[in-house]
């Protein structure tokens, strides 16, 4: 579908080149040093990241000065936004007493504990530097307690940078390879030997049947299912409850260890996605926003699952593991992030959703919202559905240079939403925010879609 509006794919990222020059320049001389000009790729807006000086509440202030209202919050991590003065207040107490010793503190037990509370699947926990790190600690316990070796993960899943897992995310916008009842792995980065995709089963998205079907046939070789229910980077693809009760049912009659990742999705709910859908795991990933935006992870789960750390016989350490600045900040968090705060901005979320999705839909416009909790997709699409029930859906039918006039126009009227297609809202946004996002987007769509 084309677009037949003032704005365009050139228009949009011509202001966007001439708003954001300076971080233009900068990138560019990152590229000097670092590879792309920052260690994050997942940064790049476009051309290039949008640079900042500082945030405040639900404000960014870019290196050109600009205020930008931030749907971004670093991949959905900050849910206070920036600046909260608790975490501030948590954080700048430790930097008066110390914070990095070869001793522990007493914030990781308490964090421990308020986790524990919250996600009643979480017996015992152990934290990391960040979730990537905690997906592969939960892999490796998953293989000493099972004593089997391979791993089953979701086509659209995304738990972090190990090679087990860099697999069949979201092959470079094309289409997965293999037929969708049937899928094969395929690398998303180069770098991944032959024997680690020989060692991960990857399963269809919302398709019980045919995840009985592969896991029963590989079930002796099977150690654990790792599953976002509800998937970020690879799109905010929701897992149906049914499923996901029925994907519970069959690991254990397949005597199969279920992980599932609420690294985004703890943000979903007080208990996560998990508290939701009422269904308990076997292990669960947490990281973003239990750290309050300094960098951690964990992994928790049934307390005989950890019996073998505890006499040493799985290793897991880490020179920065259960930090005290993490830690600390985490506790503030959650602290804030009570049950009311949790009900204020899911609200605030599904204002948005529901309202963009039902004026597009009756101005005839392909984009649409979708996603439980403050994390949020959007896709502006080939016109041929309003909904998406896996991500091979969503890559057929999504129009990226559309996606890409969007987030680049959204920038230029001062709204920064994720560039791959996604919004998470924080704690400080006001009603005014939310009218203001709703408002900015409706602009935008009506300049893309009409003359």
């Amino acid at each position: 579908m084309k677009t037949n509006g003032k704005v365009t794919l050139d228009s949009a990222a011509s202001n966007f080149a001439s708003r954001f020059s300076r971080s233009g320049e900068l990138a560019a001389e990152g590229g000097r040093y670092i590879p792309g000009g920052y260690s994050r790729h997942s940064l790049t807006f476009g051309p290039h990241a949008i640079y900042v000086e500082r945030g405040a509440g639900a404000y960014l202030q870019t290196v050109e000065g600009h205020r930008l209202l931030d749907f971004h919050n670093n991949f959905s991590c900050n849910i206070l936004g920036h600046g909260h003065p608790r975490v501030r207040a948590a954080l700048a107490e430790l930097v008066e007493r110390g914070y990095s010793f070869g001793n522990p503190m007493q914030h990781e037990h308490r964090l421990a504990a308020m986790l524990c509370e919250r996600v009643p699947s979480v017996e015992r926990i152990v934290f990391s530097c960040s979730a990537s790190e905690s997906c592969l600690s939960a892999m490796r316990i998953a293989r000493a307690n099972t004593g089997k070796d391979l791993i089953a993960k979701f086509e659209g899943g995304y738990h972090g940078m190990g090679d087990d897992f860099m697999l069949s995310l979201h092959p470079f916008r094309e289409l997965f390879p293999g037929p969708a009842h049937n899928p094969i792995a395929v690398p998303n980065t180069a770098g991944i030997p032959r024997h680690v995709r020989e060692n991960v089963v990857v399963l269809p998205q919302n398709d019980l049947e045919s995840c009985a079907r592969i896991l029963r046939a590989r079930a002796d070789e099977t150690a654990c299912v790792i599953m976002e229910l509800q998937t970020g980077a690879g799109g905010v693809i929701t897992l149906e409850r049914d499923f996901v009760q029925g994907v519970r049912e069959l690991t254990r009659e397949l005597d199969i260890l279920m992980v599932i990742d609420e690294t985004i999705t703890l943000r979903a709910g007080y208990g996560g996605m998990q508290g939701i859908y009422g269904v308990q795991p076997d292990l669960t990933i947490f990281g973003k926003m239990i750290g309050g935006g300094v960098p951690i992870g964990a992994v928790g789960g049934r307390a005989d699952l950890f019996r073998m750390a505890e006499e040493g016989m799985i290793y897991h350490s880490g020179t920065h593991h259960g930090h005290p600045l993490a830690t600390a900040a985490g506790i503030a968090t959650l602290e804030v992030m009570d049950q009311a705060a949790y009900g204020r901005i899911n609200a605030q979320a599904a204002r948005i959703r529901d309202t963009l999705g039902t004026w597009a839909a009756g101005k005839e416009f392909p984009f649409i919202m979708y996603g439980v909790g403050s994390h949020l997709g959007y896709e502006i699409t080939d016109g041929s559905a309003r909904t998406y029930r896996s991500c091979r859906d969503m890559i057929r039918r999504s129009v990226e240079p559309h996606m890409q006039t969007f987030a680049f126009e959204m920038a230029n009227r001062g709204i920064f939403p994720m560039y791959r297609g996604q919004i998470a809202l924080s704690e400080p946004m006001t009603d005014a925010d939310i009218e203001t996002f709703i408002g900015t987007a409706q602009s935008v769509l009506t300049d893309m879609f009409t003359g």
